[in-house]
């Protein structure tokens, strides 16, 4: 389960710096919602899914790009997960 954790935190640490700048970072917790808060708009999240594919050597298909894989930092984890 540690590979979660450290997946989580790499994913909260990049999503502050490109989306929340300046935000305080105890705000953005791993059930804080992305999409439905507006954090992730479609830019964001096609960010988003470059940083993951490049970062843990992973490919995400169309259709895992949606909201129920990327509504939530531990969401986003899991899908890392099951893709290593």
């Amino acid at each position: 389960m540690q590979q979660i954790t450290d997946v989580e935190r790499t994913v909260k640490t990049y999503i502050l710096n490109e989306f929340l700048a300046g935000e305080d970072a105890s705000q953005l917790t791993p059930t804080s919602p992305l999409v439905s808060n507006g954090i992730l708009d479609s830019l964001a999240t096609l960010k988003l899914i470059s940083f993951l594919e490049q970062e843990f050597k992973i490919s995400i298909a169309a259709h895992e790009a949606d909201f129920e894989h990327l509504e939530s930092i531990e969401r986003i984890a899991k899908l890392v997960a099951s893709k290593r």
